[in-house]
């Protein structure tokens, strides 16, 4: 038997690295060393930075296995409120950690290559760092992809919360806006690039959401429906 809170706690706990994580990887790192479309300048700032960017490297691992475990801890905070949609939930996510253990791997690679151009030696220096840079740009165009599973899996993960009545029903709501948010932007970056810059302005208050629903679960818990106090847990 399970205690809803206790583990509505640890999931939210599981998620603090993550979201506390997530403008460090996706934003800060990204504006201070990856200059789009100059693959040198892009070498520069890495050699220049180089323990920023092994920062952003080992953040990224830390990261992904606490949201796994996040993950596979709501599934077993929500799976006796629909054991389909989280199932779901829970594979929507396991789909995207190939992606995101690949995307560390070709960061890594890119750091073996600008510091050590010799094994590039054959090609001359512009040659040398757009193919050490290569990797990040195949993991920044494969987040267009993941960012469309980011969104996916908060659609269940809303319904489940909305109709758990763990925390209150708007936050499940505002979760699958959040998830809605993810894919529209996912899409913008596919299909209308130019644009996403201000999609993701529009859309930043649905982004909130994650952070509001793991603070919820740190600091609040799980409440137990009226209709459940009786049992005192639910059934894992």
């Amino acid at each position: 038997m399970d205690n809803p809170n206790k583990t509505a706690r640890i999931a939210g706990l599981l998620y603090l690295p993550v979201v506390v994580a997530g403008p460090f990887q996706l934003i800060y790192v990204p504006k201070k060393l990856f200059v789009p479309g100059d693959a040198t300048a892009t070498v520069h700032n890495i050699l220049a930075h180089e323990s920023l960017f092994r920062a952003h490297i080992l953040t990224g691992l830390v990261s992904e296995l606490f949201f796994l475990a996040a993950v596979l801890t709501l599934y077993r905070l929500l799976k006796e409120k629909g054991p389909a949609l989280a199932s779901v939930m829970a594979l929507l996510i396991l789909i995207t950690a190939p992606m995101a253990f690949i995307g560390l791997a070709n960061e890594v690679a890119t750091l073996a290559f600008v510091k050590n151009p010799g094994i590039l030696s054959v090609f001359d220096k512009p040659q040398r760092d757009a193919l050490a840079t290569l990797f990040i740009s195949m993991d920044r165009h494969g987040a267009l992809v993941a960012e469309m599973f980011w969104g996916l899996w908060l659609f269940p993960l809303g319904v489940l919360l909305f109709r758990s009545r763990f925390v209150p029903r708007f936050l499940g709501v505002w979760i699958v806006g959040n998830g809605l948010a993810y894919v529209v932007l996912s899409l913008t970056g596919l299909l209308l690039p130019e644009a996403r810059g201000a999609v993701f302005k529009a859309a930043t208050p649905l982004f909130m959401a994650e952070a509001v629903l793991m603070l919820w679960l740190v600091f609040a818990g799980a409440r137990v429906p009226s209709g459940d106090a009786g049992a005192g847990s639910v059934t894992s």
